[in-house]
This record gives structure tokens, C-alpha cells and sequence, in this order.
């Protein structure tokens, strides 16, 4: 074999090589996006379940208002806390830090927190209990919660995916020169593996709930 024949044969390697790393940059970037589209999809969810318990607050504060000397504090903690939880904003594709998902949980904790309390209350008065319209608010109430776990948990898993994608090669090469950056998790609130205490108080008549726990407050 010439020199001649030797050249064509390395330049057709060299042109194979470059179109096989092309179409793998190809195919990992086009992987990426479809997990990072997967996560945005996933943040949404989570938004839309958050919500879907912020829109129940105002029907849930109206009905209870109805019942004779309804503890005065506790609806004002809930309303304050639904008011926080306007407060934190987030670019539209969802949390890009772990102290932006962090503001965000703790927000949505302390507005969970009040509405645990405010049920706890609740139960010191039948009337309010024994109206459909409450009835029908909490068991809306206690399936958004469960609906919360779970998108909270596939919004983690998807994170995880594509967090993952980005740390394999040899995507962990090129990864962050394309812009993608690691999504944060959801994590536990701290001292979330511990129970609220609820303590009822009667003072002089006035009656008061203390609560503590992950994202509540003594009231």
C-alpha cells in the first residue's frame, strides 16, 4: 500500500471517527433535553398539587369562620401562611438551587403546618365537623397532601435521572459547556422524622393550640 492509499485510509478513519462522536454528541445532548424536560414537566405537577391546596384555604377558612369562637389565631396563621407562599417566586422551569427549593419548602411547610393545626381545632367543634361543606373541604384537604408526597417523590426521581445523566460519561464532558447544571432535591424538612406536638392550653376561658414541629411555629 502507497503513502498515497495510507493517507486516504487514515483521513476515512479520521472522517468516521468525527461522525461517530458527532452523531454520540448528537444523541447524548438530545438525551439530556428529554430528561431535563422531564424534570420541568415533573416541577409542574408538583406546582399544580401545591396549589390546588392553596385554593382550598379560602373555602376552608370561610366554612370554619361560621362556628362560634373559632380560635382567631389559627386563622390568622393560615392566611399569613398562604400569603408567604405567594411570596416565593421561581423561574418558570423550577428551582435552579438547592436554597431556592429550600425557600419553597419551607413556605409550603409552614402553610401544611397551620392547616394541621387548624384541623386539630376543628375537632373540638362538632357542629363544624358534622357540616358537609367541612367534611367534603377536609377529605379534599387529606387527598391534596397525599398527592403532594407523591409528585414530590417523582419530582426527586426525575432529578435524579438526569442529574445522573450529567455525571456519566461522556456527557460529564461536555454537559455543563451546554448549559446543563444539576437540579436540587426536595429534601426533609429538618427534624421532619419527628411528630408535631399538639398542646391545647385553656386560660381563663380563652382557648389556645401550641403546636411544634417541621415548619410550624408556637402558637
Amino acid at each position: 500500500m502507497n503513502a498515497k492509499s495510507l493517507g486516504l485510509a487514515f483521513l476515512g478513519l479520521l472522517l468516521f471517527l468525527l461522525i461517530a462522536a458527532g452523531g454520540g454528541l448528537v444523541l447524548g445532548y438530545n438525551g439530556l433535553v428529554r430528561k431535563q424536560q422531564a424534570v420541568e414537566a415533573q416541577w409542574a405537577q408538583v406546582e399544580n398539587v401545591y396549589q390546588r391546596r392553596a385554593d382550598l384555604v379560602p373555602n376552608l377558612v370561610s366554612t370554619v369562620q361560621g362556628a362560634a369562637d373559632f380560635e382567631k389565631s389559627t386563622l390568622t396563621a393560615v392566611t399569613d401562611a398562604r400569603a408567604r407562599v405567594g411570596q416565593v417566586t421561581l423561574p418558570p422551569s423550577g428551582p435552579e438551587n438547592q436554597a431556592q427549593i429550600d425557600a419553597f419548602r419551607n413556605a409550603q411547610g409552614r402553610l401544611g403546618a397551620t392547616l394541621s393545626r387548624l384541623l386539630v381545632v376543628a375537632e373540638r367543634y362538632p357542629e363544624l365537623r358534622a357540616t358537609d361543606g367541612f367534611r367534603d373541604l377536609q377529605v379534599q384537604l387529606e387527598g391534596t397532601e397525599n398527592r403532594i408526597a407523591v409528585e414530590r417523590r417523582r419530582f426527586n426521581e426525575a432529578a435524579q435521572a438526569y442529574n445522573t445523566s450529567l455525571r456519566t460519561f461522556p456527557a460529564v464532558l461536555y454537559a455543563g459547556l451546554l448549559g446543563f447544571q444539576q437540579k436540587p432535591y426536595f429534601t426533609a424538612e429538618p427534624g421532619a422524622e419527628r411528630p408535631p406536638s399538639v398542646r391545647f392550653n385553656f386560660d381563663g376561658g380563652a382557648h389556645h393550640t401550641t403546636v411544634t414541629g417541621p415548619g410550624s411555629a408556637p402558637r
